[in-house]
């Protein structure tokens, strides 16, 4: 997965003027016309307003000259944000004549209007700072943790404005007391773990993420106050919300359905995605079969193949994969064997002309903090499309400190040697790292900001199957059955996040699935059921994402016949940005 900021971004400025040129193969941009100006300017002023109001999202769209403060979380300032998006849905179509529009700006119009009235269905329907206390924990944590790890500003300017920052938190936290209702129970659990992470690290590891002698100013005063702040807020967790946290997690058939429909922006209902997954689980099982056949005897050397039924066949390709996970890493080595999977697969990229890689590189392989963990295995922070230059965060996230040893263990035999390959593909190269560089590339700042989720995760699976085709790994039977693995995980992805959110799926039910079907260990399949718990609509993203670029890659393919070159054809997929998968058909030709 990758992590982005909030819904809404930053001003266009001087930076955009020092966005490199897109890759000499991407498409050329159609001309724009005066109304398509109109548009732009009138979005960077939206935008210019968003800043001002919402510094932490100013900061993650690399926009640094609110980088000091922090936003007015407070339930009327909130209100206030509600206003201001109905003002601007009423105020476009005034301003601006759709019909003089290129259909490029028609298109980013869409997206805009469409972002628009997502965000006013969530606050009404689904309003995460009234349900979800984890939202809190963005601006008390990732506020500061970007300005330490992203920014391209000097340093010492950026730990000056990381200590006026954490001076804002105490006020963050008087914000969550006043706003937070009922929320789940394990929203509540997963906040409590989380902030004691992020008592940690104003307690000590700001100070190594700062470069800064521990207990030095100008950190030590406001991390002295913030730290008796969130330490206030521990125990108001623990005694006050914990009790209280009596919601439902669970969304419901009708809102479920309708934020999947705003969520995806793909044309597809909710029963059609569970139809078209559950056929596709079968097809991959199917697949995995094969491949899993023609490891068992030289994983079992003498033993008969276990018979050709569902279940038989089901046996045989969890009995290969449990023994091909017993080569793996340790907590101390996952982030440097992460690391050593990354040059052979750019190599890769490179000898097979798969794409132009973004040079210069720029992506840096990290250990998950401790207050970003409990979400998931791995993340790709982007530099921001106003700060391009700046670093991309590869995080991979070791099991935490307090499992016992045997759920380490199957935490290490799910992300395995052959796993961790699958996983850099998808997360870096070629995946949410290069993909989310060349959106930082494109002209149109809407799509750079108001990006879509089906987009990047569906790139990013698309991208597994495809460099294994391309010859990636040399025939490798086991990376080829971890690929396949993989990839049905993202298929029930989608089966999980509607049956649990719209069907009253059993955790029971949810495990079964998730083992049997999924080949997942039970450590893993736990994790995704509380992932899904924590989350709806987003689960559903891979999947139909990555069906959108299979189908195009084959109808493009299909007509261009022996003229399809495969790397002109992905540079050109990633050089309208990321926007709804729903557009690429009518743009890439």
């Amino acid at each position: 997965m990758f992590r982005l900021g909030l819904l809404f971004a930053a001003t266009l400025g001087a930076a955009m003027m020092s966005v490199p040129d897109p890759s000499p193969a991407a498409a050329a941009q159609p001309e724009k016309s005066a109304e398509d100006a109109r548009l732009a300017k009138l979005f960077r002023t939206y935008l210019d307003e968003e800043f001002r109001l919402h510094p932490l999202f100013a900061t993650q769209q690399g926009n640094h000259e609110f980088d000091d403060q922090l936003d007015d979380l407070s339930p009327a300032s909130r209100g206030k944000d509600v206003e201001r998006a109905r003002a601007w849905l009423a105020r476009l179509p005034k301003e601006i004549d759709t019909q003089k529009l290129s259909r490029d700006g028609q298109i980013d119009y869409e997206i805009w209007t469409h972002a628009l009235r997502y965000g006013l269905w969530s606050v009404e329907n689904d309003n995460r700072f009234e349900y979800d206390p984890r939202a809190y924990g963005e601006y008390v944590s990732d506020g500061v943790f970007l300005l330490l790890t992203q920014s391209s500003l000097p340093r010492e300017r950026n730990v000056e404005n990381a200590a006026k920052r954490i001076k804002h938190i105490p006020k963050i936290v008087e914000a969550a007391k006043a706003s937070l209702k009922t929320p789940p129970r394990i929203l509540t659990e997963v906040a409590i773990k989380r902030n004691l992470g992020a008592i940690s690290f104003y307690e000590k590891d700001v100070y190594a993420f700062a470069n800064e002698t521990p207990g030095t100013e100008p950190l030590a005063t406001p991390c002295k106050a913030a730290v008796a702040a969130l330490k206030d807020y521990q125990a108001w967790l623990e005694k006050e919300l914990l009790p209280k946290s009596t919601g439902r997690w669970r969304l419901g058939k009708e809102k479920f359905a309708k934020k999947l429909e705003l969520e995806l922006d793909a044309g597809l209902t909710a029963d059609e995605v569970v139809k078209l997954a559950e056929a596709e689980a079968d097809r991959v099982e199917r697949e995995m079969y094969y491949v899993a056949k023609q490891l068992w005897s030289k994983l079992f050397a003498g033993a008969a193949l276990p018979p050709d039924d569902a279940v038989g066949r089901r046996d045989t390709i969890a009995r290969v994969l449990s023994e091909l996970g017993k080569s793996h890493g340790t907590p101390e080595t996952l982030v440097d064997d992460a690391k050593k999977t990354v040059d052979k697969i750019k190599t890769f990229i490179r000898d097979k002309k798969i794409l132009t890689l973004p040079d210069p590189d720029t992506c840096k392989i990290i250990a998950m903090p401790e207050f970003q963990r409990g979400f998931s295995a791995a993340y790709l922070n982007p530099a921001p499309p106003l700060d391009p230059k700046a670093n991309s965060l590869y995080a991979v996230a070791p099991p935490p400190k307090d499992w016992p040893a045997a759920r380490q263990e199957t935490f290490f035999r799910e992300y395995n040697s052959a796993m961790l390959q699958i996983l850099t593909i998808h997360e870096a190269y070629p995946g949410h790292y290069v993909q989310l560089a060349y959106s930082n590339r494109c002209p149109s700042l809407v799509r750079k900001v108001l990006w879509s989720g089906s987009f990047a995760e569906g790139w990013a699976v698309y991208t597994e199957q495809m460099m294994l085709d391309q010859g990636y790994g040399d025939g490798d039977l086991s990376l080829r059955l971890h690929q396949l693995k993989f990839y049905i995980r993202a298929v029930l992805n989608a089966i999980l996040d509607n049956k649990m959110h719209t069907a009253d799926m059993t955790d029971d039910e949810a495990l079964k699935m998730l083992v049997e079907r999924g080949f997942q260990t039970e450590a893993e399949a736990v994790g995704k059921i509380a992932r899904a718990k924590q989350s709806s609509t987003q689960l559903s993203t891979y999947f139909v994402g990555r069906t959108a670029f299979y189908l195009l890659r084959q109808d493009v393919q299909r007509k261009r016949g022996d003229a399809f070159e495969l790397g002109k054809f992905h540079e050109a997929v990633l050089s309208h940005g990321t926007l709804p998968v729903k557009y690429l058909p009518e743009l890439v030709k």
